[in-house]
C-alpha cells in the first residue's frame, strides 16, 4: 500500500481541512502542492502568451507549454504532433465528432457506443447520428454491468459501422474495459472502423499506452490527473488529425489568409485556436511528475485493494441492504452503490455533516442508471491519497445516515 499520511502532506487541502474524507476524484482530483506552485510561478514569472512573442518571457512560456505537451505524449507512449491540447475530455470528444465524424457519417452509416458511457461519449455521436441520417447502436451490458461478450460484438458492429466510441473505465461501474481484444475485434470486422476512447477514468490510475491499445483517438482531463481544470488532452493518430477539419478557427492555428481562401497549420495546432490555458497546461506538467514519482501501478494496486476492502466491509456492515453496481473484480477504485430503502442524495447530504465528501446522482450516465433500473446511485471514488480508514469512516458515517432515515 502506499504511504498516505506521506502523500497528504502534498496536498494543501488537508492541511486547511483535516478532517476531510474526499471520496469524489471520479469528479475531479485534488492538486498536490507542486501543480499549484507551477501554475503560479508562471503567473508571476513569465505571464506571456504563446507562439506569438518575440520576447524572452513569451519565449519561455511557449517553452514550458511545449514542455508539457512532450511530457504528455510521452506518459501515453505517443509522438507529441498527435497531443492536442483542449478545455476537457468532453471538448476533446466534440472535437473529433465534429472535425471527423460529420465528414464519416451519412445516411445508413452506423456509430456503436455502450450503454456504460458518459453523456460526453454518448450524446455527441447520438446528436451526429440524428443530423446525419446514421444509425446509433448501443452495446448492452450483462447483468454484472459487464460488456457482452464477442458474439454480440459481432451482432452489433457490421461493415457499415463507421465509428466505434468506448470508454476504458465506467465512470460509474469502475470496470475496466478489455480495450485491446474489442478494438481487435471491431478492427476485424471492419478494418476501417475509427476507435474512439474515453480514458478520463484511466489515464490517472493506470498505466496507459495508445500504441498498444489500438485505438485511433483517446481522450482525457487534466484535472482528473491532479492537474488544474479547464484542461484536456485528445490524442490521435497523426493521419487522422491531418485529415480532420478544424474545430474552432481564429488565431494561432492559421497558416496563411486571404480574401478567397484560408489555410491552417498543421496537427497539432491546427485545433487549438486561440489563447490556450497556458497556465493550465504548463501547471499540468508536474501532476505528470507527481504520477510518475508515485507509480500508476503502485496507484493501482493501491486503489485495487482499497475497493475490495470497501465492498467487503460494506457487505458485512449492511448486508442484503447493500447493493453494489458493477462487477467484484477487474475494477478500478470507482464505488457506485445504494442502500435498500434510503435515497443516495439524504446519503451524501448526511455525510457531508461528518466531513465525508462523496457524489450521488446518476454521474452523467442516464442511460446506464435506468438499465440498471435505479434512478440515482451513491459513489465513492479512491484514489492516492486515501485509505482504509477513510473506509471505515465511510461506514460510520452510512450507519449514521441509515438511523436518521429509519
Amino acid at each position: 500500500m502506499l504511504d498516505v499520511s506521506a502523500i497528504k502532506k502534498d496536498f494543501p487541502l488537508f492541511a486547511k481541512n483535516p478532517s476531510l474524507i474526499y471520496l469524489d476524484s471520479t469528479a475531479t482530483a485534488l492538486k498536490p502542492q507542486t501543480v499549484i506552485d507551477k501554475l503560479n510561478e508562471y503567473y508571476k514569472e513569465y505571464s506571456a502568451n504563446v507562439f506569438r512573442g518575440i520576447y524572452k518571457i513569451s519565449e519561455r512560456a511557449t517553452v514550458e507549454y511545449e514542455k508539457t505537451r512532450k511530457l504528455i505524449a510521452a506518459f501515453i507512449g505517443a509522438e507529441a504532433s498527435e497531443v492536442v491540447f483542449t478545455r476537457n475530455t468532453t471538448e476533446s470528444l466534440n472535437l473529433v465528432a465534429s472535425g471527423l465524424g460529420r465528414r464519416l457519417i451519412g445516411k445508413g452509416d452506423e456509430i456503436v457506443t455502450t450503454i456504460m458511457e458518459h453523456h460526453s461519449n454518448f450524446v455527441p455521436w447520438q446528436q451526429l447520428a440524428i443530423e446525419n441520417g446514421g444509425v446509433f447502436k448501443v452495446l448492452d451490458v450483462d447483468k454484472e454491468g459487464k460488456l457482452q461478450s464477442a458474439v454480440t460484438l459481432d451482432e452489433v458492429i457490421t461493415k457499415r459501422t463507421k465509428i466505434l466510441a468506448v470508454t476504458y473505465v465506467s465512470n460509474v461501474l469502475g470496470v475496466v474495459n478489455p480495450l485491446k481484444k474489442i478494438i481487435a475485434r471491431a478492427k476485424k470486422i471492419n478494418p476501417r472502423i475509427v476507435v474512439v476512447v474515453d480514458a478520463a477514468q484511466a489515464v490517472p490510475h493506470r498505466l496507459v499506452n495508445v500504441s498498444a491499445i489500438g485505438a485511433d483517438f483517446l481522450a482525457f482531463s487534466s484535472h482528473k490527473m491532479l492537474g488544474p481544470t479547464g484542461v484536456g488532452v485528445l490524442w490521435g493518430k497523426r493521419a487522422l488529425l491531418t485529415s480532420m477539419r478544424p474545430f474552432q478557427y481564429g488565431g494561432e492555428m492559421i497558416e496563411e489568409v486571404g480574401i478567397e481562401k484560408t489555410t491552417f497549420k498543421q496537427p497539432p495546432h491546427k485545433f487549438e485556436a486561440g489563447t490556450p490555458h497556458i497556465a493550465g497546461v504548463i501547471a499540468l506538467q508536474e501532476a505528470v511528475v507527481y504520477l510518475q514519482k508515485i507509480g500508476l501501478e503502485s496507484i493501482e494496486k493501491h486503489e485495487t485493494e482499497l475497493v475490495k476492502y470497501a465492498v467487503d466491509q460494506l457487505e458485512r456492515a449492511f448486508g442484503e441492504d447493500f447493493v453494489l453496481l458493477g462487477p467484484r473484480e477487474n475494477r478500478t477504485g470507482i464505488l457506485s452503490f445504494s442502500l435498500k430503502r434510503t435515497h443516495p442524495h439524504d446519503l451524501a447530504q448526511i455525510l457531508d455533516e461528518v466531513n465525508i465528501a462523496i457524489r450521488a446522482g446518476h454521474h452523467c450516465a442516464m442511460p446506464l442508471h435506468r438499465r440498471l433500473g435505479v434512478a440515482a446511485s451513491a459513489r465513492a471514488s479512491f484514489y492516492l491519497y486515501n485509505h482504509s480508514g477513510d473506509v471505515d469512516a465511510l461506514i460510520k458515517g452510512l450507519q449514521k445516515a441509515k438511523r436518521i432515515l429509519k
